[in-house]
């Protein structure tokens, strides 16, 4: 394998997650306009409009959503680097009951994320509830090893996903809007954090305390 091809294969999470950031915000920027909460505001607005949005054939307020094709690449490029992240992350588990559930999470997620830029938007959101399930058991883990910042990110990151569904649940749609954007940042930075800055030695002694009980 060359030398470009192994540094894409190291580097491809944080190019799937850059990409789909730049595809999702060239996608708001060619949004025409429209909220639920007032459908004749012009253009995306990151704290009136929720990312699903700029899915849609039509805006909210009927323009043509020329945004659309952006907003699906984006979403592609997501699928795959959540896909790789939970792979590559099962790939450190010696325990091979969890490393076979997070490696399944990863490929589910390849699915499940990118129907959420489809017609198909309500089952996608499965992937919201297998990707909160994945983290939670690599947080589980990732208490035990000596990663203080990872530790404490991993919560706020948890926490950001749970007030989400609190203010959507609760209809507090303006809160809801931020508190979408700050959990989705957070968890890109979260799974950047976890594919770059742990390896197999980390959760290694750890398993093999488990073994041992």
């Amino acid at each position: 394998m060359s030398i470009h091809l192994k540094m894409i294969k190291k580097y491809s999470v944080l190019i799937c997650l850059v990409m789909s950031a730049i595809l999702l915000i060239i996608a708001a920027s060619k949004y025409p306009g429209g909220s639920l909460l007032d459908k004749k505001s012009m253009g995306f607005g990151w704290t009136k409009n929720f990312i699903s949005n700029l899915f849609a054939t039509k805006a909210i307020n009927g323009l043509e959503n020329t945004g659309r094709i952006w907003a699906i690449l984006g979403m592609a490029f997501q699928s795959v680097g959540y896909g790789l992240f939970f792979i590559n992350m099962s790939k450190k588990f010696s325990l091979k009951v969890w490393a076979s559930v997070i490696k399944y999470i990863g490929f589910a997620n390849i699915f499940f994320i990118f129907l959420i830029a489809t017609p198909y938007h309500d089952l996608g959101t499965i992937s919201i509830v297998l990707t909160l399930f994945g983290l939670f058991i690599i947080t589980f883990f990732i208490f035990k090893t000596k990663h203080i910042f990872l530790k404490f990110f991993c919560v706020i990151c948890l926490l950001t996903y749970y007030s989400f569904f609190f203010f959507y649940g609760f209809s507090f749609l303006e809160l809801a809007f931020i508190m979408q954007k700050v959990y989705s940042i957070s968890s890109m930075l979260l799974v950047l954090g976890l594919e770059y800055f742990t390896k197999f030695e980390d959760f290694m002694q750890v398993q093999s305390k488990a073994h041992q009980k």
